[in-house]
């Protein structure tokens, strides 16, 4: 998952582009960069860690021009190497930057393709590179002699819809002309667009979230209809076309779960009003299935669960508490590479309060539950702290199945859900019972906020993959790459690529 923003101003945007970073640092903590474009070219910033450790005075300096787009970022392909952080570059034609947030199911045929037929060279294993250089082809491609118009940019972005698989939003600009930004046909990744009225005219920014437009002064606009490219030139005049044959609405259920911010809005649905709708759901399951005097107190695990938990107790007509504190400095350990630290960092960025878990019977509401670290450790801290009985509530389903468009949890092993009755899966946390919201539920809990909102990507959940390409063969491909790293040296490099050629042919 990674944060975008794209603006044309009639002013400088490094600092404008630096702040909206800021208000999505959480979809990205890996690596943080910002391209701009004046009238000497590009100038680009990038580099691991967070955006406020990334960016220097000196390196705002750098970085002039009215139009320019960031990135904030975490892999889900490729490693976390420096050289995969972006935006991205490529010299021909024109000059392009770009910056990607999702993940492409087939970059590794394109990636080929690039090499053999479009005689492009891919850098990296990461799948923006790849997108950048469909993006550069196809444009090459709808251009005669060397000027460019709008028309010859949805061209391009069509004929890229008929190449690419999986789920991106994605912001570019090219040289001298102006800002791209177009969104997947089936709208998997969000993206919205504002603008802002000054008296030289409109400016406008694109950003994987309302909120990041609504905290730089914008006014949302719309979001951005999946399969539609739109096009703000130098001059902040915009363009837009549907790009895609037969695009179809499909918002990935986990950014309203857990990764979006609770303010943002997210195709014509509050993030904050469907997590308020998951409490409202999930406490009449635990109606069903509890009796009165079985729970004493409900407590989230901070933060994202907290408007679920606070509308699921006052359903119930139970006492809220916060039995958690956070610690704000530590990373979120859903998104630390690594199990060994998302283990060791539990108890670092949680904190329990021994009074209000003492002799009593707890309900605990998370967001979701994917590994089952975080959960089992926040299970034994709260019996530490003196809980007579710890029952264990996910705001969200069983996460089943891996998930191939752009959430890092590629591999079924890793989940523990997957193969377990929710009776394992309670024994395996060690909750003295466990409840999970039903799938019909979570889909309910966003629609009845945006009833227009009928289908989703929710496939770590129900193992439904949207677009058509994924296969059994290619989750175990996906498990046996994560669990067996390409080797770096440059001989093992050029064989692996040979052999690729070999399979193509």
């Amino acid at each position: 998952m990674c944060g975008i923003v794209g603006i044309v101003s009639h002013n400088p945007v490094n600092q404008l582009i630096y702040d909206a970073l800021l208000l999505l640092q959480h979809r990205g903590q890996d690596a943080a960069g910002i391209a701009t474009n004046h009238a000497s070219g590009f100038s680009m910033h990038k580099a691991n860690g967070l955006v406020r450790d990334v960016f220097r005075t000196r390196n705002m300096r750098s970085l002039p021009g009215n139009l320019g787009i960031g990135h904030c970022r975490y892999p889900t392909a490729g490693s976390s190497s420096p050289e995969e952080a972006q935006p991205f570059y490529v010299n021909a034609p024109f000059g392009i930057t770009l910056a990607h947030n999702g993940n492409l199911t087939n970059w590794e045929q394109l990636k080929i393709e690039m090499f053999k037929n479009d005689r492009r060279h891919i850098n990296t294993d990461s799948d923006s590179e790849v997108m950048l250089n469909v993006l550069a082809h196809e444009i090459q491609q709808a251009t005669s002699g060397y000027s460019l118009d709008p028309s010859a940019l949805f061209k391009a972005v069509t004929s890229l819809h008929k190449r690419v698989r999986g789920s991106y939003a994605v912001v570019a600009q090219i040289a001298g002309y102006g800002l791209l930004a177009f969104r997947d046909p089936f709208g998997i990744r969000p993206m919205c667009i504002g603008y802002n009225e000054t008296e030289n005219g409109p400016e406008y920014a694109v950003a994987s979230e309302s909120v990041a437009l609504e905290g730089l002064g914008f006014h949302f606009l719309r979001d951005v209809i999946p399969g539609e490219a739109i096009f703000i030139d130098v001059d902040g005049k915009l363009y837009n076309q549907q790009c895609a044959e037969n695009p179809t609405l499909n918002p990935c259920a986990f950014e309203f779960v857990y990764f979006a911010r609770p303010d943002s809005i997210i195709d014509g649905a509050s993030v904050y009003a469907t997590r308020l709708k998951m409490g409202e759901h999930l406490a009449e399951k635990v109606r069903r299935e509890f009796t009165s005097g079985e729970i004493d107190v409900v407590m989230p695990i901070p933060d994202s669960s907290r408007p679920a938990a606070m509308e699921l107790a006052l359903k119930l007509n139970l006492d809220y508490r916060e039995g958690f504190i956070k610690n704000r400095y530590i990373g979120r350990t859903f998104i630390m590479p690594g199990q060994s630290v998302r283990k060791k960092s539990v108890r670092q960025k949680l904190n329990a309060i021994g009074s209000e878990f003492k002799g009593k019977n707890v309900l605990l509401v998370d967001d979701s539950i994917v590994r089952g670290t975080t959960s089992r450790e926040i299970v034994q801290m709260a019996r530490e702290s003196g809980a007579r009985r710890v029952i264990f509530a996910s705001a969200a389903p069983p996460v089943k199945f891996p998930n191939v468009y752009g959430i890092d949890m590629p591999t079924r092993n890793e989940l523990i859900a997957y193969g377990r009755t929710e009776e394992e899966v309670c024994r395996e946390i060690t909750a003295d019972a466990l409840v999970y919201q039903d799938i019909d539920a979570l889909k309910r809990s966003i629609s009845d906020v945006n009833p227009a909102l009928k289908n989703f990507e929710a496939s770590c959940f129900d193992g439904v993959y949207i677009t058509g390409d994924i296969s059994r063969d290619y989750l175990d491909r996906i498990e046996y790459a994560r669990n067996n790293p390409k080797p770096q040296n440059e001989d093992a490099v050029r064989s692996q690529l040979n052999l690729n050629l070999a399979q193509v042919d």
